[in-house]
């Protein structure tokens, strides 16, 4: 089993800060996954570089006595250049499909998911919305930027079946906006 963790509720808005930290809410959130993490089985933990996953990683890493690699390739995705609007182009984003999304988009949802499919059992990765859904939807064959709306820590865990990876269970969902 391979386990993704979307982050807690963060203290700032996507559309606001580029990298906040957690809110007081998003770090009991962190708690409560670690739990639900160490309850589970998982026995390792990678994370995007992001603020607010380092953040949601940390009381999984002292209840396991470990640390988190960090990985780029489970980060958040990238806002082109030249793009003004940040909120406005990911609204658009998460409406539409991956190949609309175009190529620069379609290779980190690659390089993402060869990431992933290459970890052992029992890691927990620590990662965000839009790249939790690029991931159940490239193992699912299924081309929408937006598969589900996975919650504040949330836990959507991964098996392999005849070697293949794919999704076992979905972690709770919420109506999540982007600001």
């Amino acid at each position: 089993m391979i386990f993704l963790i979307r982050h807690g509720e963060a203290a700032a808005s996507w559309g606001d800060h580029p990298d906040p930290g957690l809110s007081d809410l998003g770090k009991g959130q962190a708690e409560a996954a670690a739990e639900i993490l160490t309850r589970l089985g998982a026995t390792s933990a990678i994370s995007s570089p992001m603020q607010r996953c380092r953040e949601t990683a940390r009381p999984f890493e002292a209840r396991a006595g470990l640390t988190a690699s960090v990985v780029p390739e489970v980060s958040e995705i990238s806002t082109p250049a030249g793009i003004q609007d940040r909120v406005a182009w990911l609204r658009g984003l998460m409406a539409g499909t991956w190949t609309e999304a175009g190529a620069g988009l379609t290779a980190w949802r690659s390089r993402m998911s060869e990431t992933v499919t290459s970890l052992p059992d029992g890691v927990a990765v620590f990662s965000h919305f839009v790249a939790i859904n690029a991931l159940v939807g490239a193992l699912e064959g299924d081309d929408r930027v937006t598969v589900f709306r996975p919650g504040h820590c949330s836990v959507t865990r991964l098996e392999r079946r005849g070697g293949v990876l794919r999704v076992a269970e979905y972690g709770s969902e919420s109506a999540t906006r982007v600001l």
